[in-house]
C-alpha cells in the first residue's frame, strides 16, 4: 500500500515542482513596484515605516525593490496631484434639495450654519483644494484625507467667523476670513499628522438665512452707497483743497506785490515831500509861487469851460483874479476867486 502511494507522490512532484518553483519566483518578485514620475512611495514593513528620516522613507520615480506581502506594503502617493473637496457642513442645502418653501425656515438639526462675532447666523459653503505634502505621515499616521480635511476646515471656519462681525464678513472681509481660516486649518492638519497641505480655500456660498436676505441686502446697499458718497467726497476734497491752496498762494503773492508797490510809492512821496521842504526852507517865496501856479494850472486844465469876469464897477479893482469855472467833468459847477500871491 505504501509503495503505490509513494509512487503517486513522486509522479506528482515530477510534474508540479516546476510550477511550484515558478510560483515561488513570482512571489519573490511581486515586491518590485514601478513608481510613476508624479508619485512618491513609502514602504511599511510589518506595519512600520522603513527609514528613519523623510529622505530615507520616501522613494522617488523608478523601480522600488521591496519584500512581497505580507512582509512589506508599498504605498504610492501622488504628491503633485491636487484634489478638490466640497464642504457644505455649514451651508444651507434645503433650497437645493427640499425646495424654496422649506428654505425660508431654519432647522438647526438639518441646516448647517455658523455664528458671527455679533451673534448673527450665516451659511457657508466651501471648496477645499489640497495635496499630499508629507507622504510618510499621510500613509502611516493620518486619518482619511477627506475626513480630516473637512473636520479641520469646518472648525477653522467656525472659529474665524466667531471673531468677525457679519457686516464685515458680507462686505469686504472675505479675504481676511479666508486667510485666517486657511491658516488655522493648516495648523490643525499639521497637528493631526495628516501629511496634507491645504492649497486653497474657496467660498462658494456666503450669505445670511433666506428669511433675512432682503434686510441684509438693504444694509449692503446702504453700505455701498455710503462708501460711494465717501469716495466722491474724498475726490471732491482732493480737487478743492489744492485749488484753494493755489488761490491762497495767488492772493498772498498779489498782496505782497501790492504791499511792495504801495511801500515804494509811499517812500517816493515821502522823499518828494522832504525835497520840497528843503526847497521851502531855502527859498519860500519862489516855492509858494510855483505851487500856486501849478495848482491854478491844474484846476483850469481840468475845467471844461473857463470865463473871466469883468472888473467890478466904479473903477474898483480886484485884489486878485476872479474866474468862473464850469466843471462838467466832475459833475459840479461853481465860481471861485483866486487871489494873487502878495508881492
Amino acid at each position: 500500500m505504501v509503495g503505490p502511494l509513494a509512487w503517486l507522490l513522486d509522479a506528482a512532484w515530477q510534474r508540479m515542482h516546476w510550477w511550484v518553483a515558478a510560483m515561488a519566483l513570482l512571489y519573490a518578485v511581486s515586491g518590485i513596484t514601478v513608481i510613476q514620475p508624479d508619485e512618491v512611495a513609502v514602504v511599511q514593513r510589518w506595519g512600520r515605516l522603513v527609514g528613519a528620516t523623510p529622505a530615507t522613507q520616501e522613494h522617488g520615480p523608478g523601480l522600488l525593490f521591496a519584500f512581497p506581502r505580507p512582509i512589506d506594503e508599498v504605498v504610492r502617493v501622488k504628491t503633485r496631484h491636487i484634489w478638490q473637496l466640497e464642504i457644505e457642513t455649514l451651508g444651507d442645502t434645503t433650497e437645493r434639495y427640499a425646495g424654496f418653501a422649506l428654505a425660508n425656515t431654519l432647522d438647526p438639526l438639518k441646516v448647517g450654519y455658523a455664528l458671527s462675532g455679533d451673534q448673527n447666523i450665516v451659511h457657508v459653503s466651501m471648496v477645499g483644494r489640497y495635496r499630499v505634502r508629507d507622504p510618510a505621515d499621510w500613509a502611516f499616521y493620518g486619518p482619511p484625507a477627506e475626513e480630516i480635511l473637512r473636520v479641520e476646515v469646518v472648525a477653522a471656519m467656525i472659529r474665524s467667523l466667531g471673531e468677525m462681525g457679519i457686516d464685515h464678513v458680507l462686505s469686504d472681509g472675505r479675504k481676511d476670513l479666508i486667510a485666517t481660516a486657511t491658516r488655522r486649518a493648516q495648523e490643525g492638519l499639521d497637528a493631526a499628522h495628516s501629511g496634507l497641505a491645504l492649497v486653497s480655500l474657496e467660498l462658494t456660498d456666503l450669505r445670511p438665512p433666506h428669511a433675512l436676505a432682503d434686510d441684509f441686502d438693504a444694509v449692503q446697499s446702504a453700505y455701498i452707497e455710503m462708501e460711494t458718497n465717501k469716495k466722491n467726497a474724498e475726490a471732491y476734497a482732493q480737487d478743492l483743497v489744492p485749488r484753494a491752496h493755489a488761490d491762497a498762494d495767488t492772493a498772498v503773492q498779489l498782496a505782497r506785490a501790492d504791499s511792495a508797490a504801495a511801500l515804494a510809492r509811499a517812500r517816493g512821496e515821502a522823499q518828494a515831500f522832504r525835497d520840497l521842504e528843503r526847497q521851502v526852507r531855502a527859498n519860500p517865496l519862489v516855492v509858494h509861487e510855483r505851487l500856486y501856479r501849478d495848482a491854478v494850472e491844474k484846476a483850469i486844465g481840468a475845467a471844461q469851460k473857463v470865463r473871466w469876469l469883468p472888473p467890478p464897477p466904479q473903477g474898483k479893482r480886484y485884489q486878485g483874479v476872479r474866474v468862473q469855472v464850469d466843471v462838467e467833468k466832475a459833475g459840479t459847477r461853481g465860481a471861485a476867486a483866486l487871489p494873487l500871491p502878495e508881492e
